[in-house]
């Protein structure tokens, strides 16, 4: 199932089933994590999806999680002496920083080191907590994609990457969320980032250092995973920081991130407003 959350003209929120080019209502009042779980017959109404405007699949998630270093060609990119790290690197994307499938990032006054990292999200769909590696993806409701956008030189200021990780617009999500029973293998999806005909990130899934169970394991471990939560699992080679001449996003680009099996999101870069609070 690919489930939707959309808005209508009259600024109605609903909840729906993606199919083809047209999602189909779900009863008023279910969530996107409800519909993953109880798979509820949709109503009879359907509408183009171009008739309506795509939202975050998951509102308001209680953390989004990232990895750092996750993917081999990523640590390469980083220069000799780089090694991906034996423990994952987490860290913390403030849930602030959640935007929809098409909405806007808005490049910070304080910084024009803009930076993309096209990911496969993860969302967990059940409360867990020391979840064992063999009953991890259990705990998986869908996946969906994700763009880790990243201001570098604010990153760089302390070792815990959130500010840096954190700015407002800074995670679009969507534009859907994708129930596990349509991916065969996590492992096996192609993701690609790009601006325009520039093709900035292609990798696969397969090239993942620390897989999604490790990760749910891992995190479940330390504290109490809820239904919601969002993990974003890392990025391949390509990133703005280490391409020479190093390649920032800017206004008036649209960055786009597909993932097999999950379509895409497309995000237009705009500055932010003077004066904007």
């Amino acid at each position: 199932m690919k489930i939707a959350r959309y808005e209508l003209l009259d600024g109605t929120v609903r909840v729906g089933l993606v199919e083809g080019d047209q999602v189909r209502d779900l009863p008023g009042g279910i969530t996107v994590l409800q519909a993953a779980a109880e798979r509820p017959t949709p109503t009879s109404a359907a509408r183009a999806l171009h008739e309506v405007r795509l939202l975050a699949p998951v509102p308001r998630p209680r953390k989004i999680l990232g990895i750092g270093l996750n993917y081999t060609d990523h640590v390469v990119e980083g220069g000799p002496a780089r090694e991906a790290p034996a423990f994952p690197v987490f860290f913390n994307k403030q849930v602030s920083s959640l935007a929809g499938p098409f909405d806007a990032i808005v490049r910070p006054r304080v910084s024009a080191q803009l930076d993309y990292e096209g990911e496969l999200v993860v969302v967990i769909g059940r409360t867990c907590r020391r979840v064992a590696e063999t009953d991890a993806l259990r705990a998986v409701a869908g996946y969906m994609i994700g763009n880790d956008v990243s201001v570098r030189d604010w990153q760089r200021l302390a070792p815990t990457l959130t500010l840096g990780k954190s700015f407002d617009t800074h995670c679009p999500t969507g534009p859907w969320l994708v129930t596990p029973d349509e991916i065969v293998d996590p492992y096996k999806l192609q993701v690609r980032t790009s601006v325009g005909e520039e093709i900035l990130q292609s990798f696969t899934t397969a090239n993942m250092i620390h897989r999604i169970e490790k990760q749910i394991a891992i995190l479940s471990t330390a504290f109490t995973l809820e239904p919601g939560d969002l993990i974003l699992t890392g990025t391949g080679a390509g990133v703005a920081f280490f391409r020479k001449p190093q390649r920032w996003l800017v206004p008036g680009e649209r960055v786009r991130v597909e993932i097999t099996a999950l379509g895409a999101i497309e995000n237009p870069v705009v500055d932010e407003e003077a004066g904007a609070t």
